[in-house]
């Protein structure tokens, strides 16, 4: 009977294993007698072992044919020791490339990682029992442990295995002595990744079995030439998006999101990342009472900016409020919390849910059509975290489609826009209103100590460089008489006649 373990139970179906046939290949090319890394006879106790080489010549070469940093090379040679190609002669549990004078030796082909004989129980069962009589007993307190297991769970076949461990050792004795400490080192080098000690890392641990080895040749039967075929015909109708679509889309989302990102503009009043002050971020964090201009010109820039930001949902909820629609946020966020929140509580809530969105006559009942309505309902007999996705994907896109464009040009907007203080814009009491907004300011509304910079467009003596259309600028009045002509926005004049207020 073969005990399988975690470690070798289809071990040729490592996920890792492909990338191992390009290791395979870089380890022949060091071997190369001509350009490979240089091995002498070495002598080892009283026994001479032929080709050993050493840490620092294997990190040399790697550094010299790959064309990288010593750190980097040095992380390729352990990983080379860790699964096997290379091992250490004298501190075998060493499994790391040490750049110095110890001695390693290439492991032969036999012992690799990707043969596909897996490394059974019973194999390691009689490899203990012939070092276990060639010991006489002294094994190391790792391999006594595993020995001792493995005499206990294979009792029945416990005398099969020590006759062939004898045989071997038999067998072993009659091959010359520098054979046998090589072949000796080979095996010891073989288990030791295989079957480390415990608490250990192993290179051999791996994920979920696969079902199909990666390595193995798929036979080309006429199923697998039709199904290449249907694959191939239904790739080529697939529409493509065009490179210059991708790279427009791109060039626009950079345009627009330039301006929020700290690293492409300067931060006010300071770039926190290289600084000592974090007044950015506290001006800009999602608990404040009143948002920064900052924050509020991101609301526009899409409705999932605006649900993301807790002050923004909440201004978009007092819209919701006005509009007799705010039914739809509160059904949006009761299906995420159901999504996200605990097991236990789903069958509660989504009752709830029921009795106050989705029922008839329920007192927020919310206007879905009623193929979603349908299946929402019937999925509700047996509820789950997903069950209401398909009616939250329908409110969403109401509110993303047709209320959040209504929400941009109501007057809760407006006049959260009209009130961000002058102290969070930028330095100097700068602070940009959009021209749109310019129109619908009452008489009433008025900004004390304020000079008004006019638009081009509300001006008749204005110069032709203009570079940012469509925005009023508000400057302080005890600056005005201080501020030179260079300092101004490019595309914005300050009145001649001195103004009190816009």
């Amino acid at each position: 009977m073969t005990i399988r373990t975690l470690r070798d139970y289809g071990q040729h179906y490592r996920p890792r294993m492909a990338c191992l046939k390009n290791v395979e290949v870089f380890v022949v090319e060091m071997q190369d007698p001509k350009s490979g890394v240089k091995g002498a006879d070495q002598k080892l106790n009283v026994t001479i072992i032929p080709h050993v080489i050493n840490g620092q010549d294997v990190l040399a070469w790697i550094v010299t044919k790959m064309k990288v940093t010593t750190e980097e090379a040095q992380a390729f040679g352990t990983m080379l020791v860790a699964y096997g190609y290379i091992y250490p002669l004298q501190n075998h549990r060493k499994l790391v490339l040490v750049p110095d004078s110890t001695l390693y030796r290439f492991q032969t082909p036999y012992f690799w990682p990707v043969q596909k004989w897996p490394a059974e129980d019973i194999d390691y069962a009689i490899y203990l029992a012939r070092r276990n009589i060639r010991k006489k007993g002294m094994l190391e307190p790792y391999e006594q442990q595993h020995y001792d297991n493995l005499h206990k769970w294979m009792n029945p076949k416990w005398d099969f295995i020590v006759m062939q461990a004898t045989e071997q050792y038999k067998a072993n004795k009659e091959r010359k002595k520098p054979d046998r400490v090589v072949l000796d080192c080979q095996e010891r080098a073989y288990w030791i990744v295989h079957r480390p000690p415990r608490r250990t890392h192993s290179a051999m641990d791996y994920g979920l079995d696969r079902l199909i080895d990666p390595n193995a040749e798929e036979v080309l039967t006429f199923d697998v030439v039709r199904r290449t075929n249907i694959f191939l015909t239904q790739a080529l109708m697939r529409s493509a998006v065009k490179s210059s679509v991708s790279l427009t889309a791109f060039v626009k989302f950079v345009t627009t999101h330039h301006n929020h990102d700290p690293f492409l503009t300067t931060p006010v009043p300071s770039n926190p990342w290289i600084t000592d002050s974090d007044e950015f971020w506290q001006l800009n964090s999602r608990s404040v009472d009143i948002p920064t201009k900052l924050s509020v010109e991101r609301w526009v820039l899409s409705f999932w900016e605006l649900i993301s930001d807790p002050r923004g949902r909440v201004d978009f909820k007092l819209f919701l409020k006005k509009e007799h629609s705010a039914e739809n946020m509160a059904f949006y966020e009761a299906a995420e919390e159901m999504r996200w929140g605990a097991a236990s509580a789903i069958p509660e809530k989504s009752q709830f849910i029921f009795n106050t969105f989705l029922k008839p006559g329920a007192p927020r009942w919310i206007n879905i059509d009623g193929r979603t309505m349908g299946l929402t309902v019937k999925g509700l007999v047996v509820p789950h975290r997903y069950v209401l996705d398909a009616a939250q994907t329908h409110i969403f896109l109401l509110m993303k489609k047709d209320t959040f464009y209504r929400y941009l040009k109501s007057l809760v907007h407006k006049d959260m826009f009209y009130n961000v203080p002058s102290s969070v814009s930028v330095p100097g009491y700068l602070l940009l209103v959009h021209k749109d907004m310019f129109y619908d300011v009452p008489s009433s509304v008025s900004v004390p100590g304020y000079l008004l910079l006019v638009h081009k467009d509300m001006f008749y003596s204005v110069p032709s460089s203009v570079s940012v259309p469509g925005y009023l600028l508000l400057v302080h009045k005890d600056m005005f008489y201080n501020v030179p002509s260079s300092v101004s926005v490019p595309g914005y004049v300050l009145p001649v006649p001195q103004v009190s207020g816009p």
